[in-house]
């Protein structure tokens, strides 16, 4: 699908309160081919989220262990993820120190994901991800661990009022791009 029509049919998707704040821009270079350009979504004229070439990754985090030292990230656990470490461990290890190693392990993870998520995230990546999220359903974009794709869906016009308020939680494991998007539709009520 050419750039204009995909454009076209991601803004028709827009929420009422956001149409005209949010946009989604891409350049390009006819003449230098070794050139892929950027793509860019900008919320009231400021670019908010480039992505550019891959060889320029986006990183908001350059290290897992700042993501790890991150005191803003809030790592909840369940009694699996403790009885798996315990296993692990073959149980010689304090009750306390457990449940220390459990959530490490769990940020760990969770670090790994967003600096996965955040190199792939490219012209040409924005736009196979664009043609996928007009393909799927919007829960599966919601549930997705695509940055790309969690943003198209909070600022689309089928995810309700209800639906937004009810992902408070979900949304504070998100990437801190996605939590912006999360913000911003949230200002729209």
């Amino acid at each position: 699908m050419a750039w204009s029509k995909l454009k076209q049919n991601l803004e028709s998707f827009l929420c009422p309160a956001l149409y005209g704040r949010v946009e989604y821009r891409a350049t390009s270079y006819r003449y230098l081919p070794d050139k892929a350009g950027l793509c860019y979504i900008a919320v009231d004229k400021k670019n908010v989220l480039n992505m550019s070439d891959t060889t320029n990754l986006i990183r908001w985090y350059q290290t897992e262990l700042e993501i790890k030292n991150d005191t803003d990230i809030q790592i909840s656990i369940n009694n699996e993820e403790i009885e798996a470490v315990r296993k692990d461990t073959k149980g010689i290890v304090p009750e306390d120190r457990l449940k220390v190693m459990a959530r490490s392990r769990k940020k760990s993870e969770f670090a790994k994901e967003l600096l996965l998520a955040q190199s792939s995230l490219s012209k040409s990546n924005f736009i196979v991800t664009a043609n996928k999220f007009l393909s799927i359903s919007i829960e599966e974009s919601i549930e997705s661990n695509d940055i790309l794709l969690n943003i198209l869906a909070l600022v689309d016009r089928r995810v309700g009022k209800k639906r937004i308020l009810n992902m408070t939680e979900k949304m504070k494991l998100k990437h801190p791009i996605v939590q912006y998007f999360y913000e911003l539709r949230l200002s729209t009520f």
